[in-house]
């Protein structure tokens, strides 16, 4: 008889980590909250959270991030859970991260190594890739005094995956000139965007962005708006990729509407370094709508982290409508109120009245931009027409026998391009 072939289950094993935080004495952090987040982004990521041990401490141990003692709860804490690794909601630099690994014998990973997992597995176009290629590959470098000249930990966090996760054995010099030609890739990016930027400013686009920190809602909306067809997940960082989509406010005003990647607190320099030629795009937005969570617990906190994201990007002063959604979970949950913002609603993305109450109040705070302004334009100056239709909101319009009479609500740019039509009572 022929000899039975024994198949092995090839299932992916999920990962099961124990999380690791310090409550600093002298900080207003809420240490409980960070953990839960870093419970989402690590079950985001395909792991599980089977355990946490928090510390508090005067200061961070530089060595070791914990206390010796603490070290030792953790290592048999580990072993009585049957963890396959540790995440710590800091980021490590590379001496804790070595010492820890040696003192526990097992896998040690930090919140900047888990969110890299994650946006190498949502990355989808080729700019996402080169951006988390660009932050995997600074994160390491900024590493290799702490784990030695190989880089045979390059796919060390949880799984392996992503562009960039080649299990590179490689030193500085590679990276570096890998570095460089990311960069130059980015760069090329970055000319590409101010060509659509100038085209839309010459056809006098109203450009609308929304931000906010991750799983606020922002792809719902746009969804919701445009029809984007952009991916909908109740995950962190579900999307990373910029979309923009064409949308009409309710006085026939056409503007793009954007949705960037998600912000989240305690994020890397390397990652907002790497996605600096995507989040750009809000320096040169109008108005952006600020999306936050109503539902969430940790709204404030959520808020402050943006606005915190917002100047480091110098977006800081950029006039925002704070957007309160999912108002249909929140309950009896107090709003906040948000005096940095210009005007504040709150919706739910699910209900279309909401989504029109959304748009209608973005075209509200945009005619405070913006003056009563009647203008005859010539016949034989028509290409005047298409920036007033795309950018303005008709008020009335009169094909006279000298041109077309428009009375519009228009910005000073608009209304200095066309000083030479204005008509004066």
């Amino acid at each position: 008889m022929a000899e039975k072939t024994q198949l092995h289950s090839t299932e992916k094993i999920q990962e099961k980590v124990v999380l690791v935080g310090i409550d600093l004495n002298n900080a207003d952090t809420d240490v409980d909250a960070c953990l839960d987040e870093l419970s989402r982004l690590i079950e985001t990521a395909g792991a599980i959270e089977v355990g946490r041990l928090i510390q508090k401490r005067e200061r961070v141990n530089p060595g070791l991030y914990l206390g010796t003692g603490k070290v030792e709860e953790l290592k048999n804490a580990v072993a009585e859970l049957g963890a396959t690794g540790v995440v710590c909601d800091d980021e490590l630099s590379p001496a804790q991260l070595k010492n820890l690994e040696s003192a526990l014998n097992t896998k040690v990973m930090d919140r900047t190594m888990v969110i890299l997992d994650i946006f190498a597995k949502r990355a989808i176009s080729s700019e996402g890739k080169i951006q988390v290629e660009l932050a995997q590959l600074k994160y390491r470098l900024s590493r290799l005094a702490g784990i030695g000249a190989s880089l045979s930990r390059l796919g060390g966090g949880i799984g392996t995956r992503g562009p960039g996760e080649k299990k590179l054995e490689t030193d500085r010099r590679y990276i570096k000139e890998r570095i460089g030609e990311l960069k130059e890739s980015l760069e090329e990016i970055r000319t590409h965007r101010e060509l659509l930027r100038t085209q839309r400013k010459k056809k006098g686009s109203v450009v609308v962005s929304l931000v906010g920190y991750t799983n606020a809602g922002k792809s719902t909306i746009l969804n919701a708006i445009t029809n984007a067809g952009v991916l909908e997940e109740d995950k962190l960082f579900a999307t990373l990729d910029t979309t923009t989509r064409l949308a009409q406010l309710p006085g026939g005003t056409n503007i793009m509407l954007t949705d960037t990647v998600g912000f989240i607190q305690k994020l890397s320099h390397h990652l907002i370094e790497a996605f600096k030629a995507t989040l750009e795009e809000l320096q040169y937005a109008d108005i952006l709508l600020h999306v936050v969570d109503a539902s969430d617990p940790s709204a404030d906190e959520h808020m402050k982290v943006v606005y915190d994201t917002l100047k480091d990007l110098g977006c800081e002063g950029k006039p925002v409508i704070t957007v309160f959604n999912k108002m249909d979970l929140a309950g009896n949950i107090h709003v906040p109120e948000d005096k940095k913002s210009l005007s504040q609603i709150t919706i739910s993305a699910k209900n279309n009245d909401d989504l029109e109450k959304l748009l209608a109040e973005t075209e509200r705070v945009l005619k405070t931009f913006r003056k009563c302004t009647k203008v005859l334009i010539p016949y034989s100056e028509g290409g005047f027409l298409n920036s007033i239709y795309g950018k303005c909101e008709i008020i009335s319009e009169e094909h006279t026998f000298e041109g077309t009479l428009i009375e519009a609500y228009m910005d000073d740019e608009t209304a200095s391009r066309l000083k030479d039509y204005i008509v004066t009572e």
